[in-house]
């Protein structure tokens, strides 16, 4: 950083840099074009993360992000209650949003088991979830977890954890996607999509 940057400059890049994605170069030119055109960027951003930090709150029954407790998901009589949706975080339930191709409802775990990271049962929105399955409600519950050594340890300790409740427990498939060519897939996703054929 340039000596003759201010505290509130190197205040601002050093937040910045927290974000994900964004390392000190990619914060420097962010605060560089906020600062440039601060009417039209810096303003409005700053008034709109005050109001996100202010209205903001977390769905006390599914973990999601909305202005309103229960989210609008959980409030949305339309919604299909014996369907849950179990997502690692928040942005995964925006992608199954943005797909349009779940009706149900969701729940957020708020991260995955990693013995590595010392992430356990305990640190996660596991416990809610057996509570809200055991009410009688919930028919199935889809494991939409990442295909990892993590997310697949948690999908398997979800569904041990939901075994005794009658519950079906199922998961995403896993394969070919939607347009994709073979010699552009890696090993394997090829693979899974392999295991999981089904009849043509």
């Amino acid at each position: 950083m340039a000596a003759s940057a201010g505290p509130e400059i190197e205040r601002l890049i050093s937040l910045l840099s927290k974000l994900p994605g964004l390392g000190p170069r990619s914060a420097r030119r962010s605060a560089l074009a906020l600062l440039k055109k601060r009417e039209a960027l810096l303003l409005p951003l700053a008034d709109a993360m005050s109001q996100a930090a202010a209205r903001v709150k977390t769905c006390g029954t599914c973990g999601a992000l909305d202005t309103q407790d229960p989210c609008a998901v959980c409030s949305d009589p339309a919604r299909d209650t014996s369907l849950i949706c179990v997502v690692e975080e928040v942005g995964a339930l925006w992608a199954m949003e943005r797909a349009g191709a779940f009706r149900g409802r969701y729940h957020v775990l708020g991260g995955l088991l990693s013995a590595l990271d010392g992430v356990g049962p305990d640190a996660l929105r596991i416990g809610q979830l057996v509570g809200r399955v055991s009410g009688g409600e919930v028919k199935e519950v889809v494991l939409a977890l990442p295909a990892t050594v993590d997310g697949q340890t948690t999908a398997h300790y979800l569904a041990d954890a939901l075994a005794g409740t009658g519950v079906a427990v199922t998961m995403l498939a896993r394969g070919v996607p939607v347009g994709g060519e073979l010699d552009w897939l890696d090993d394997g996703t090829i693979a899974q999509a392999m295991r999981a054929r089904r009849p043509a």
